[in-house]
């Protein structure tokens, strides 16, 4: 998509459901990172709405505050997807995971 504004035009994607693959990381690690930022979300929220300092969410999830830090920060290298499942475990949270084929015709069951 091309918009023209006066004598300049800008030029649009339109992302997909992944804005990592969007990015260029290839299929599987960009399924790996989307995971992960959602769930770094969930926690970064529920932190908020608890009103909590970083260091009061350090000592609920027993982590450090720098690594809190991270977690608010989104600095998702640094977060396993086992990781913040156990997180989000101590914050009773109950995750599901929905799996969804492409292609049935690929799937024997």
């Amino acid at each position: 998509m091309t918009i023209s504004q006066s004598s300049q035009s800008i030029n649009v994607t339109l992302a997909q459901d992944n804005i990592f693959a969007d990015l260029g990381f290839s299929e599987d690690e960009a399924v790996n990172l989307k995971i992960r930022a959602d769930l770094m979300l969930t926690l970064r929220s529920f932190i908020k709405a608890k009103g909590w300092t970083q260091k009061d969410a350090a000592s609920f999830f027993d982590e450090t505050q720098p690594r809190i830090s991270c977690l608010m920060n989104g600095d998702i290298k640094r977060f396993s997807v086992d990781k913040l499942l156990l997180m989000l475990s101590k914050a009773g949270m109950e995750v599901k995971f929905e799996v969804v084929s492409n292609s049935m015709e690929d799937v024997e069951i």
